[in-house]
């Protein structure tokens, strides 16, 4: 069941709850006011009676004659009130009621009228009528207060009706609300949960539930989501190594060029003095243009390397070579635009597990962003350091424009750019998460106008383990 038929269904259940509520305190209230309404006429009932009786006693203590016209005259105002208030009697004490009443009046009259036939009320007569009266007053009294009676019956019967009621829509707010908020809040903290390691860049997945309403939906999208993530991630890898060959491809053709102008001057040289040359130079001739040919095939290695998709082969590499195997790539970049080559290279080398091919990556995004943040005439500041075992640091810093602060934070972000449609916004995003790939940390401080520093910090390996790295796939 979705949740908003969840929803929908309490709310009717607990409304449907109060009107059933205010149906049954309004019955109950209705037969209190009709009851209330008949012992107010039975009370006025009650005092034609006695005084009934009152006249009665008149007649047949003092032998006053007058008595009997008086209690004729208050039947028959007696029977104009049942008449007019038959409706609430009925209503307030039943219709059966209403006849045995109309019974016990009608027996008290005939009584009367008996006496008042003769000159002077014999015994039996007197004896009929004091009956008759007494069983009218009795009766009457009865039924007043046993009406009475059930209007606090009536009472403490809706009161706990109304307690119950009300004790039945809390508990089923109380009980039913947090197993409803349990499951929308437990299901929320596992995709933010989710959320938090698809951002640190673990594609993980949260367990279905098995029903089908809106937070199944949203999770098996989430799922969906950080499986395609997941499975998008190399590929954007690699397309960043493939964006930034268009980069490089100035940089390796300046290095490649050099070594062949060397090989075809070496070349032309032998061929117009090669019968002149003693052996010795013809040989160091050869030398040299198997060493341009060594240069030749250690840069295109490098780039193939680079631009090559393959599993991480993870190995001890020095910090210093990392970088020193880099800065070829970027060397033309560096001439082109400008900017001074400044290095700070620790004398002692500390060595580091990782990938080359990916660690060259991240050093030409970081040092390519340097040299787009310059103007010709900038320094590159490129350092190393670091201790065995512990962490070793490239640190990559420029005098350039400077990050603002309000974009700082967001730096890491995937397709975040300060470059405008210059940049794809990948690239720190992508180094970041090599580095952290590797156990390690790339933090970037900047400020406008001063220049920004990139530092990557890699777990170090001690120096037992430093000398004896092996290499994983």
């Amino acid at each position: 069941m979705r949740i908003k038929t969840k929803l929908i269904v309490g709310s009717c259940t607990s409304l449907a709850l109060l009107v059933l509520l205010a149906v049954l305190a309004r019955h109950d209230m209705d037969r209190v006011v009709d009851k209330l309404r008949f012992v107010e006429v039975q009370d006025d009932l009650n005092t034609g009676f006695l005084e009934m009786r009152l006249a009665e006693k008149n007649l047949f203590l003092f032998g006053d004659k007058a008595a009997l016209g008086e209690i004729a005259t208050r039947i028959d105002a007696t029977r104009e009130v049942l008449s007019k208030s038959r409706g609430r009697i009925v209503r307030g004490a039943g219709e059966a009621n209403y006849q045995s009443l109309t019974r016990h009046l009608d027996a008290y009259a005939a009584a009367v009228r008996q006496a008042a036939a003769a000159d002077m009320p014999r015994d039996d007569v007197e004896a009929a009528m004091r009956e008759s009266g007494r069983a009218l007053r009795e009766f009457s009294t009865a039924l007043v207060r046993r009406e009475r009676a059930q209007v606090g019956e009536i009472i403490a019967s809706s009161r706990s009706t109304m307690t119950l009621s009300l004790a039945a829509v809390v508990c089923t707010a109380v009980l039913a609300a947090p197993l409803l908020f349990r499951k929308v809040l437990r299901s929320l903290a596992q995709v933010e949960r989710l959320a938090g390691a698809i951002a640190d860049g673990k594609f993980e997945s949260i367990e279905e539930p098995k029903s089908h309403d809106e937070l199944a939906s949203v999770i098996r999208a989430v799922n969906t989501m950080s499986e395609r993530l997941s499975s998008r991630e190399a590929e954007i890898l690699q397309s960043k190594k493939l964006a930034s060959l268009g980069t490089l491809t100035a940089g390796v053709a300046h290095e490649i060029t050099n070594p062949v102008n060397n090989i075809s001057m070496i070349a032309e040289t032998f061929e117009a003095m090669g019968e002149e040359l003693p052996p010795d130079d013809r040989l160091e001739m050869v030398r040299q243009i198997r060493k341009e040919c060594g240069r030749i095939h250690g840069i295109v290695t490098n780039l193939l390397d680079f631009s090559k998709p393959k599993a991480a082969s993870m190995r001890a590499v020095g910090i210093n070579a990392l970088v020193a195997d880099t800065l070829p790539l970027v060397r033309n970049m560096l001439h082109v635009s400008n900017i001074d080559l400044a290095l700070d290279i620790a004398p002692d080398e500390t060595r580091v597990f990782a990938d080359t091919a990916q660690m060259h990556q991240v050093l030409v995004n970081l040092i390519t962003n340097a040299i787009q943040s310059m103007r010709p005439g900038g320094e590159l500041r490129v350092s190393t350091r670091g201790q065995p075992g512990q962490t070793a640091h490239i640190v990559i810093a420029d005098n350039g424009q400077g990050i603002p602060p309000d974009a700082l934070p967001h730096v890491f972000d995937p397709f975040f750019s300060t470059k405008g449609t210059e940049g794809t916004g990948l690239g720190l995003s992508v180094s970041y998460g090599i580095v952290k790939n590797h156990g390690g940390r790339l933090r970037v401080e900047s400020a406008v106008g001063k220049g920004t520093t990139c530092s990557v910090e890699l777990p170090a390996l001690p120096p037992t383990e430093a000398s004896h790295g092996h290499a994983t796939t």
